[in-house]
């Protein structure tokens, strides 16, 4: 029987944002943001034209799920803060309400024992901001600083682990180049224009929480895809490697090290693609990095040499330069439609050792959706999702190893608690350790998955058997 015993004090928890759970959009002097205008629009363009304020109400419900978080095993939880719920127009007036939430929130979590992990920023730009072109406009950064300001304010003293951003590439693919997220943008010059001030407004948040004196850590929380090969030939390895600049080093470079990588920036320059900078950019991203590394980890991604070149009057995409390649043999997630590849989460904590210091870095998301989990019901009404068991098992045996050989990697932290809405997808893929039924008032029930980690934060790790 193998046992796999993880570091004293290693982080067990699960993690989400405010859109997608706490519900009461409309309410409470909270401001719009892009999620609710979009909805509001295209309702078609969400699964069964749910939106975003019928979501898990953890606006409402906080206090019994928080302790329903402590029952399951949590000693730590990440959350994010709604910019339009705390800043309604995105700059300007503090919303009371919102602080007196946010402010319960925290002080349930301390009072129980769960350490609150806080995200500043998680896919919901204020409409506001968005009106004056979201992250293209410089303006939106400077609005976003002062809004961190404000939030290191008002919650500083309660909060030791700040992150600027969640994905932050997600808004760049998804809503300025492959139309699934509003503003439903198809430009890639304009995409590298809202990546540079994404990078940029985190890097200029960490200053102000550096010069602002304030207790803790910042960091930031990236979707690092591993870009695998299909095979040795120099022109997949190229395809592989290019995949790699576009999709985690665009990120992972700036954030960590505090420079871009020389050969994205030739080829942007080669593409006519260039963001446009400003004179102290470049020191501000340079000496403002991260303290501590949040790593989502899903899917891998595999690439080929291109096979036919694109279209000359095709919007230009990142694929330009390679192909994408299903491996034959992969093990699926039929419901989403991703691969499970395990060793992917070992690969990237190699990666973060052998490449960028060993920073300490932690896995901030790591999740299996399956759609119509209701058939999956006992007779006592509990879903029995062994997959998702195993699926966490298959990725945590990965990362005791990667901490066998010395990696910093502090904790693991799920998507995520309960089932919650997630974007165009709705409730399509549930997610959760804990069951949400939608037609009974949001009601909550614990998984079998739910129980096990229970398990596993009480023993710190499991056994192969169990």
């Amino acid at each position: 029987m193998s046992e796999y015993i993880f570091p004293k004090g290693f982080w067990w928890g699960s993690a989400t944002s405010a859109t997608q759970t706490e519900g009461a959009a409309d309410i409470d002097g909270k401001g719009e943001n892009i999620w609710d205008h979009w909805y509001r629009n295209e309702p078609n363009r969400f699964f069964n034209q749910i939106g975003p304020n019928d979501t898990s109400q953890f606006y409402k419900g906080y206090k019994d799920d928080i302790c329903l978080m402590k029952k399951l095993g949590h000693n730590s939880f990440r959350l994010s803060i709604s910019w339009s719920r705390l800043i309604p127009a995105g700059t300007g007036r503090v919303n009371e309400k919102a602080v007196d939430f946010y402010n319960h929130i925290l002080d349930e979590l301390i009072a129980v024992g769960i350490e609150p992990f806080v995200n500043l920023y998680h896919f919901d730009m204020p409409l506001a901001m968005q009106n004056i072109g979201g992250w293209e406009n410089r303006e939106v950064v400077e609005a976003f600083e002062k809004y961190a300001t404000t939030c290191f304010d008002l919650f500083g003293e309660k909060i030791s682990k700040w992150f600027t951003q969640n994905e932050p590439i997600v808004p760049v693919e998804a809503g300025y180049l492959y139309d699934m997220h509003y503003p439903n943008v198809v430009d890639f010059k304009r995409a590298i224009q809202v990546g540079y001030h994404s990078i940029l407004a985190s890097a200029k948040v960490i200053k102000a929480f550096k010069e602002g004196g304030y207790t803790g850590k910042i960091g930031i929380i990236l979707n690092v895809t591993p870009s695998y090969p299909r095979s040795e030939h120099p022109a997949d390895k190229q395809a592989g490697r290019i995949a790699d600049l576009f999709f985690n080093r665009s990120f992972l470079d700036p954030s960590v090290k505090g420079s871009f990588p020389q050969e994205m920036i030739q080829i942007l320059r080669d593409m006519d693609s260039l963001p446009y900078t400003e004179r102290l950019d470049k020191e501000i991203i340079s000496k403002y990095t991260v303290d501590i590394l949040g790593i989502n980890y899903y899917q891998p991604r595999r690439v080929k040499a291109k096979e036919y070149m694109p279209h000359p009057d095709a919007p230009f995409m990142p694929e330009h330069f390679f192909d994408y390649y299903d491996m034959p043999g992969r093990k699926m997630n039929p419901y989403r439609g991703w691969e499970i590849y395990e060793k992917g989460i070992y690969d990237i904590l190699i990666n973060i050792k052998s490449n960028y210091g060993n920073i300490e870095c932690f896995i901030s998301e790591n999740g299996m959706g399956v759609e119509n989990e209701e058939r999956f019901k006992n007779e006592e009404g509990i879903i029995q999702d062994d997959y998702r068991i195993d699926f966490f098992k298959g990725h945590l045996k990965w990362v005791h190893e990667a901490i066998n050989e010395g990696v910093n990697v502090k904790g693991y932290q799920v998507w995520t608690f309960m089932d919650n809405w997630s974007w165009m997808n709705a409730y399509k893929n549930r997610y959760g350790l804990v069951s949400v039924d939608l037609e009974k008032d949001a009601e909550r029930k614990v998984k079998k998955s739910g129980w096990w980690f229970k398990a596993l934060g009480e023993n710190n790790g499991f056994s192969e058997n169990e």
